[in-house]
């Protein structure tokens, strides 16, 4: 696969992936102040992307922490194939179903990761898989690692909960109306594309585990990450039902 073709197919995924988060690039904007603040003064901390697709914050974690070691990490070779392609070195990247047995090992990390972030992809986990995923996190996060997971949270309130979908809602009428390109539409459109093609042969455009999903609202996730055996628990940022949550090893 070709840079240009890997440029052009990964802002073609920035494009849609802003119909699903609302404020995208100010979240990751936070992400990166909280992961730089716990990480100011080690020489090259260890991040993990969990669920990266092809690195869209993966690549401005790197560019913020030049000495740092990101690790994208998802389920999808074509997702983690354009990655390589448009950025290069300047990530690592593995091949991982988060929750599976195993799925951190196969990260193979030589020491503590001083931070793991993730973006709109925990929501895809069951209750009891999240939880598992959360106690496997804080044993591989060092003392004072942080866990940073930007995602639809809902408030505790379930009249909150549906004012904070109205508000999301009315942002993205208001600021995306040029996103002319869903989920759906992309894949299929890579699909036909020859140089993504053999990536996809045989098995078809999505290659993500089956969403098994959860209902956790905001306090659940807090107690979830508290039971880990994360020490510091709160949300950093919020717009609508789109939050910034930081745990703290």
């Amino acid at each position: 696969m070709s840079t240009v073709t890997a440029a052009r197919w990964v802002e073609r995924w920035e494009c849609q992936q802003q119909r699903y988060a609302v404020d995208r690039e100010e979240r990751f904007t936070v992400i990166a102040d909280v992961v730089e603040h716990a990480t100011r003064g080690r020489p090259d901390p260890v991040i993990l992307d969990l669920g990266s697709g092809p690195g869209s914050l993966a690549a401005r974690l790197a560019e913020r922490l030049p000495h740092a070691e990101v690790t994208a990490v998802d389920a999808d070779p074509l997702l983690l194939a354009l990655g390589r392609a448009c950025y290069g070195q300047a990530l690592r990247y593995a091949e991982a179903v988060i929750g599976e047995p195993g799925w951190l090992d196969g990260l193979t990390l030589e020491r503590p990761a001083d931070a793991a972030v993730s973006t709109t992809a925990l929501h895809y986990l069951s209750e009891s898989t999240l939880g598992r995923v959360y106690r496997e996190l804080a044993d591989r996060l060092r003392p004072g690692g942080v866990l940073v997971n930007g995602d639809h949270i809902s408030p505790d309130s379930a009249r909150l909960a549906d004012l904070a979908v109205v508000i999301g809602r009315r942002h993205a009428e208001r600021h995306l109306a040029f996103a002319h390109e869903d989920w759906d539409s992309w894949w299929t459109c890579a699909a036909a594309d020859p140089e993504l093609a053999p990536l996809l042969s045989g098995i078809g455009p999505r290659r993500h585990p089956r969403c098994e999903g959860n209902e956790l609202t905001l306090s659940g996730h807090v107690a979830l990450l508290r039971e880990a055996g994360f020490s510091h628990v709160g949300t950093v940022w919020q717009f609508g039902n789109s939050h910034v949550l930081v745990a703290v090893r």
